[in-house]
This record gives C-alpha cells, sequence and structure tokens, in this order.
C-alpha cells in the first residue's frame, strides 16, 4: 500500500473555518490538549520535521493548518485546547470554530485524538470521542510520549485507557505512539490510509 503522507505539502492556514479550501474530498482532523505534542506528531507522520512549526510553549497552534496529500485528501491541525494561556476572547474564538468545523465539515472523515501518555483522557478529550462516536466518524486515540514510561507500564497504561474509552465510544481505536523516539509511526498511517480508502466512506462523500 502506497504511504500517501510522504508527499504532504502545507496548504494553507485559517482564523475561521470559512477560510478553509472547499468542503470536498476527504478530510481527517488531528485534535489535542496544547502540550500534547500534536505538531510533533504530523511531523513524525509525514517525515518532514519542518512542516507544522513546534514550539516549546504550548499553544502555538492557533489557526486551523490545512495540508494537502493529494487526490482532496488532507490534514487538518486543529488549535490546542486545555492547557494554552491565552485571553479568554481567543479561547472563546477557538471553541467556537472547532465547534463550526466539527458540525459542518462534510469532507471531515475521522480526527486523531493526540494524547500525553501521562495525562490521558482529559474532559476535552472525552468529548472529542463522544462526539465522534455520535457523529459516526472514525476516532484514533494516539498516547503520545510513550517514551516516558517503561514498556511494561506504558502497555498498562493502554490497556486502562482503552477500557475507560469503551464506555465513551464504541469504535474508537488506540496506539501508543513517539514523536521523539519516532515510535508507532507505521502503525498511525497504517490507519489513517485504511480510513482514506474505506469504500463506504468513498460513496458517502461521493453522495454528498
Amino acid at each position: 500500500m502506497k504511504n500517501i503522507f510522504t508527499n504532504t505539502q502545507f496548504l494553507t492556514s485559517a482564523y475561521k473555518v470559512s477560510q478553509l479550501p472547499d468542503d470536498v474530498g476527504l478530510e481527517i482532523a488531528i485534535a489535542g490538549r496544547s502540550n500534547a505534542g500534536k505538531s510533533t506528531t504530523l511531523n513524525t507522520l509525514v517525515g518532514n520535521k519542518k512542516l507544522a512549526k513546534v514550539s516549546k510553549t504550548p499553544g502555538r497552534t492557533q489557526l486551523l493548518n490545512c495540508f494537502d496529500l493529494g487526490d482532496d485528501r488532507r490534514l487538518v491541525d486543529l488549535p490546542g485546547y486545555g492547557y494554552a494561556k491565552v485571553p479568554k476572547k481567543v479561547k472563546a474564538h477557538w471553541q467556537h470554530e472547532i465547534n463550526l468545523y466539527l458540525q459542518q465539515r462534510k469532507s471531515l472523515i475521522g480526527v486523531v485524538i493526540v494524547m500525553d501518555i501521562r495525562h490521558p483522557l482529559k474532559e476535552f478529550d472525552q468529548q472529542f470521542l463522544h462526539w465522534a462516536d455520535q457523529s459516526g466518524l472514525y476516532s484514533h486515540v494516539l498516547l503520545n510520549k510513550s517514551d516516558k514510561f517503561k514498556a511494561g507500564k506504558a502497555k498498562s497504561v493502554m490497556l486502562e485507557v482503552r477500557k475507560k474509552m469503551q464506555t465513551i465510544s464504541r469504535t474508537s481505536t488506540i496506539q501508543m505512539f513517539s514523536g521523539l523516539k519516532k515510535e508507532g509511526v507505521a502503525e498511525l498511517s497504517s490507519t489513517l490510509m485504511s480510513w482514506y480508502n474505506d469504500p463506504s466512506v468513498l460513496n458517502l462523500n461521493e453522495e454528498e
């Protein structure tokens, strides 16, 4: 199976959902708390450490950053939530636009929820899982920074999170991931490629 992520290119940044590319094709969103490592995850997935800007200051992703994979397939890095020390007005704008995006974006087929393995399933994480389940979309949890734990501890945390996830979502999947060590990349790539290539998703998108 061809790896469609290796040629990923930056497409545009949008302050508002209305500024995103035309709502056609297939789109996967990347969500997570501001300190979960979303940008590093994206860069690791596509094999380009300079694609998404990485900052030591949580909350620097303040726009909807859209990346093109070709053939009307995109990744959208959503603004981080929960941690960023930003004015309430800015947070309110993010929340409004993210809600609009999730509710109105017809090309959206799934969401990757990036979590710090040391602090999994916070309130917004659970809300994303529940929303995806209710909306009939794919969802996949990345327990990022798995290198912070020894293998046994990391596996134990994943089993615990998976058990709790089952009370929130009927279909979500989960894996360990380390952007620093580049571990879990093949599994993530395979999961997302299966979403893009799902005939039922393709047929639904064509009908719309």
